[in-house]
């Protein structure tokens, strides 16, 4: 069997597309690196987004497989051979699957060393994610083999392809990302909008169940020798749609499952002050450190000892817990998965701090925070990657008007802002000249 397998990719276009989708797939992933840096499973989930542009090739390629042997009238010569038709067309399934799989997993490969120090969270859905894309691929590679040898035109694969790619591309904006409409396509529910998404496991199954059919009716079809008998292909789609509705969440249930509560758990330091990081960016911990401890210290006249990662998300809505001794920092990932831009890690988290707390709202005066923060970390505030992300001509003059003043003055001023935001209080004026 390894000899049939082994002549059969020689002579097949099966290398060929393996080369095509790994070389295309891997262009891809790391001109948008900024994506997936963040870790695996972000890594394992921007692949499967992908799918929109992988599955449209491999079933180009199965087409282009098909469309090769009968131009080269194997179909007739085989038929000559008494052997039986499984016999002749399971190497040529098995040659495709393999190609694909090689090409995906490659793909995956390529990508790993760019996160590989920093990346320590790998969740076992992760492995999940990256199955059913290969399932996905298996069943793209086997539709196209169907489809070719039901229209054996040269026209054929590039058509697919471009059909596919359409259709893939559309499909998420034409339908809601909701559970019951991404189990019916393996790229649909994949966007990561948090550092903390994951996949259901009950979207995964079905997803699986559902590209399973699809790869069972795509052996029927090119299988089957009589095409009044290419009906028996709805068989097994009927079966994986109904099995695929039944085991899909939908509603709240597939809203929550697209969070990792595990991933948001927070990793500290040991040693105090205690600082702390979501499990998802647990190799960061030693970048941000010392910098957070160093806006602690700017922090020592007020009751902040503790910094943690804010780890708030919107879909769904989730926050942590305001504490009045912890002060909460924002952290990013850049495209090498390290921190980005780690000059704005202490403004951001000294802002929030003299902010106040979400819930104050309205109250929240980031004007007169900037200009608090900045000036503990007597800098002046402007707008850059190490800065702030917009000018706030209001925030310096503020910060000029504190450097004016004696230290002590100064200090005073900066404290009461503290002690305002915390109770959420306006703090508008505790920073302007007349302020006492």
């Amino acid at each position: 069997m390894n000899r049939i397998l082994g002549i059969e990719l020689r002579r097949s276009a099966a290398l060929g597309a393996a080369l095509l989708i790994a070389v295309a797939s891997t262009i891809v992933l790391h001109a948008t690196a900024g994506r997936w840096s963040t870790g695996w499973m972000a890594l394992a989930m921007t692949q499967r987004e992908y799918l929109a542009v992988l599955s449209p090739l491999a079933m180009a390629a199965g087409a282009w497989q098909s469309f090769r042997e009968h131009r080269a009238n194997v179909a007739e010569l085989l038929t000559a051979v008494p052997r039986p038709r499984p016999q002749r067309v399971v190497p040529i399934l098995a040659t495709t699957a393999l190609a694909v799989l090689v090409a995906y997993l490659v793909t995956l490969l390529a990508a790993a060393p760019r996160i590989a120090d920093t990346a320590r969270y790998l969740p076992p859905a992760a492995f999940v994610v990256v199955a059913v894309g290969l399932v996905a691929m298996i069943a793209s590679v086997w539709l196209g083999l169907a489809v070719g040898r039901l229209v054996p035109a040269l026209a054929t694969a590039p058509a697919l392809a471009v059909i596919g790619f359409a259709l893939l591309m559309l499909a998420p904006h034409a339908l809601p990302d909701g559970g019951f409409t991404a189990a019916f396509s393996p790229a649909m529910g994949m966007s990561v909008f948090s550092d903390y998404d994951t996949v259901d496991g009950g979207v995964s199954a079905a997803q699986a169940l559902w590209m399973a059919a699809v790869a069972v009716a795509g052996v029927v079809l090119f299988v089957v020798q009589n095409r009044k008998f290419a009906f028996a292909a709805l068989l097994p789609l009927a079966i994986g749609a109904t099995a695929t509705a039944l085991v899909v969440p939908t509603g709240d249930a597939y809203d929550q499952g697209t969070l990792d509560p595990v991933a948001q758990e927070l990793v500290c330091t040991d040693d105090t002050p205690r600082v702390c990081v979501s499990r998802a960016h647990e190799g960061l911990l030693p970048e941000v450190t010392p910098k957070a401890r160093h806006a602690l210290e700017l922090l020592k006249k007020t009751s902040i000892v503790e910094a943690h990662e804010d780890t708030t998300t919107f879909s769904p809505p989730t926050s942590p817990r305001s504490r009045a001794d912890t002060a909460l920092m924002s952290i990013t990932v850049d495209k090498h998965g390290h921190l980005a831009h780690p000059g704005r890690l202490e403004p951001t988290m000294l802002t929030g701090v003299f902010a106040g707390p979400l819930s104050c709202g309205d109250n929240q005066n980031f004007t007169v925070a900037t200009a608090a923060a900045y000036w503990l970390l007597d800098r002046e505030p402007t707008a850059g990657p190490d800065g702030l992300e917009f000018d706030d001509p209001d925030a310096v003059k503020l910060w000029k008007g504190l450097r004016a003043l004696p230290r002590a003055e100064a200090e005073a001023r900066v404290i009461a802002v503290y002690q305002a935001a915390q109770n959420c209080q306006d703090t508008t004026d505790l920073l302007s000249e007349g302020a006492r």
